[in-house]
């Protein structure tokens, strides 16, 4: 049974991801190309590459931390489209406290300081949306799509004004002090252990979500909010609570990417995050642990074609795949949410099921 349940989650995105890729080989052999090639060009410069895994893992960090954003309040039944604004509130949030720690402060203080920051920054801006939600009923997408625009304004407005760097030519914020450095994960890159940080948190929240109680009813009230406000439980709070907690995971990643890669503030110092985040949860079907794979591949991606296009070579197919797995994977969820494929399977059964007398020996 669980098998059954886990092939038939697995179904959409899978099947998102094989016909993305068999569609872009198509295009890449109709245009005169060899797929067989690209695919080699991509294992040999990102994966097989010192370089090109290190910029892989860099790449994944915010990208799976943005996923487990979108995924925890997916499975309260809410559509968090904030974690773009989030992700910026925990960078503005972590910078804020890395420049203002006193000098001397140990590193793993100030690594812990800047990174609770951010984390705080990403859980009260996604609060705002829950609260809103729980108490007014207003639509989560709307209310986080809109934020996103007000957080980004905000960072920039931060970046240019009151946090700018004296004498710098451009809007951006001093350079946080070396001890705030998160520690590389591999030697002379820009790999860091944000990654790391983010496989943790990922195990914790499926852990969360799928072995206590509170996660039994974010469930509930996910399925049915009617039967879990029978059963007892708050579905006001676990709203809010599911939005905080995802919202954290992506204020993290805005730490990260300012104390573990850019090392200061500037607008749009981690432009798309938040938004691949959701095509991240979306193929994990809103399990954290399976936003690891698809966060992986979600980073090869984005390598694949920042690394071919500084090659000289054309990554325009890449970037296609891309738009073609959001494209199959919002179809075959829309199909899946409305029970065509159900339907389908049960047009099936019917027609299997011999009618009387179908089998009698003439």
């Amino acid at each position: 049974m669980m098998s059954a349940r886990l092939l038939k989650g697995a179904a959409v995105p899978v099947g998102a991801v094989v016909l993305a890729l068999a569609v872009g080989a198509l295009l890449v052999a109709a245009t005169g190309g060899d797929p067989v090639d690209l695919g080699t060009q991509i294992v040999d410069r990102v994966l097989l590459d010192y370089w090109g895994l290190s910029d892989l893992l860099s790449r994944m960090s915010p990208l799976l931390l943005a996923g487990i954003a979108v995924a925890i309040p997916l499975r309260a039944g809410l559509y968090n489209v904030g974690a773009e604004g989030q992700i910026y509130m925990g960078g503005l949030f972590a910078t804020v406290v890395a420049l203002n720690l006193p000098a001397g402060v140990p590193m793993p203080v100030a690594l812990l300081a800047a990174s609770l920051a951010g984390a705080l920054g990403g859980a009260l801006w996604a609060g705002i949306a829950g609260v809103l939600k729980a108490r007014r009923g207003i639509d989560e997408v709307v209310t986080t799509l809109l934020m996103n625009y007000v957080a980004l304004n905000l960072v920039s407005y931060a970046a240019s004004g009151p946090l700018k760097a004296p004498g710098a030519p451009y809007p951006y914020s001093p350079e946080i002090p070396e001890a705030s450095f998160l520690p590389l994960l591999m030697a002379d890159t820009e790999a860091h252990l944000g990654v790391i940080v983010g496989l943790l948190v990922a195990v914790l929240a499926r852990f969360a979500l799928g072995r206590t109680a509170w996660g039994y009813g974010v469930e509930v009230a996910g399925k049915s909010p009617g039967a879990a406000t029978y059963a007892g439980i708050a579905v006001g709070r676990t709203t809010v609570i599911a939005f905080a907690l995802g919202g954290a995971a992506a204020g993290l990643a805005g730490a990260f990417e300012v104390i573990g890669l850019k090392h200061r503030l500037y607008a749009n110092f981690a432009a798309g995050y938040g938004y691949d985040g959701l095509v991240v949860a979306f193929l994990a079907a809103g399990d954290p642990v399976w936003s690891v794979i698809s966060a992986a591949f979600m980073a090869l991606l984005r390598t694949a074609a920042t690394t071919l296009k500084s090659a000289g070579l054309d990554a325009t197919a890449v970037t296609i795949v891309q738009g073609l797995i959001v494209l199959f994977a919002a179809s075959g969820l829309a199909l899946q949410r409305y029970g065509a494929f159900d339907r389908l399977l049960a047009r099936r059964r019917r027609a299997a099921i011999p009618t009387a007398g179908s089998g009698a020996v003439s």
